[in-house]
């Protein structure tokens, strides 16, 4: 698994919540904060992105927004269309995504508006990088392009098999959301933090390796070996992208990997304490105390009364 689908796979809690919203001129959405990281993505028609704080933009087809903190947003066909809240109706037991229906007399859009549940107790420092407010336009970003054409395309009609294709397009949109983030801003600078480092062939590497074998006992010098630098500029270079040296990252990961372990599983803390690379449970509970402020028991206890 890459670092990135790696990282992602360890924050996301619950299903993902999404509507599809049409909406015909004129009309405005007023959408509340809400919990997790909220998405709109523009499939047909046009409308304007109304931010809490700045000017309007234009969006197009295959414009996508994404809100890193669900920070409240409005949407509307012209800047200056009266606001209503977005209601996104009851759910249907086993309901995968619901709708919403704004009629009127004029130009029809079509929307996807949604949150993403990402676990922010613990957030990995790739997110705390992204903007507030990010806007992709769909010339910019083609892949991202053909998965909101070919969701567009599912949405219009009801056909065999939407309920699995949906939801499952509606998940792939948040790697390629980032994915096309992390390369826009490599194309600008590709030495800034975490999308730096995801780019950068040497650090990248040592990235993955790190994550594929948490529970090895890594080295600085080992870890620059796997990535073709010296020990010293490896760990300069690490530490200016990731922002903390290569061990700290390190021994973060392996704790991000046994919460998931813990939460998600009934493995013994003896496998979960080897799986990350602790020859004992006492120095794994003692780490993970450290890191969590519980101990690793009591952790997955409350973790299996909060689902």
């Amino acid at each position: 698994m890459d670092v990135l689908t790696d990282a992602l796979a360890a924050m996301r809690v619950g299903q993902t919540r999404s509507a599809r919203t049409e909406v015909r001129a004129p009309w405005g959405l007023r959408f509340p904060a809400v919990g997790g990281t909220t998405f709109h993505v523009l499939l047909r028609g046009r409308c304007w992105l109304l931010p809490p704080d700045g000017e309007p933009v234009a969006m197009a087809a295959g414009d996508v927004t994404l809100l890193r903190h669900g920070s409240t947003v409005s949407l509307a066909d012209d800047p200056a269309t009266p606001l209503q809240d977005f209601r996104p109706g009851t759910w249907r037991p086993g309901q995968t995504i619901g709708r919403v229906d704004v009629e009127g007399p004029g130009e029809r859009s079509l929307l996807v508006c949604g949150a993403y549940q990402l676990r922010r107790t613990r957030p990995h420092p790739l997110l705390a990088e992204l903007p507030d407010l990010l806007l992709l336009r769909a010339d910019e970003t083609p892949g991202l392009a053909a998965a909101v054409a070919l969701l567009g395309a599912e949405l219009e009609e009801a056909r065999a098999g939407q309920d699995g294709v949906v939801p499952a397009l509606v998940d792939a949109m948040l790697l390629l959301i980032l994915r096309a983030w992390i390369e826009r801003c490599a194309r600008g600078a590709a030495d800034i933090g975490w999308p730096g480092a995801l780019t950068d062939a040497a650090i990248s590497v040592a990235l993955a390796a790190l994550h594929d074998e948490p529970g090895r006992a890594w080295t600085v010098a080992g870890l620059g070996d796997r990535a073709g630098l010296s020990r010293s500029a490896f760990a300069q270079r690490f530490t200016a992208l990731v922002g903390e040296p290569p061990l700290t990252y390190l021994t973060w990961w392996r704790m991000t990997v046994a919460g998931r372990l813990l939460r998600e599983s009934d493995a013994p803390l003896s496998a979960v304490a080897e799986r990350v690379g602790y020859a004992s449970e006492f120095a794994f509970a003692k780490a993970f105390k450290r890191e969590f402020g519980i101990a690793p028991g009591r952790y997955r206890r409350e973790a299996a009364v909060a689902a």
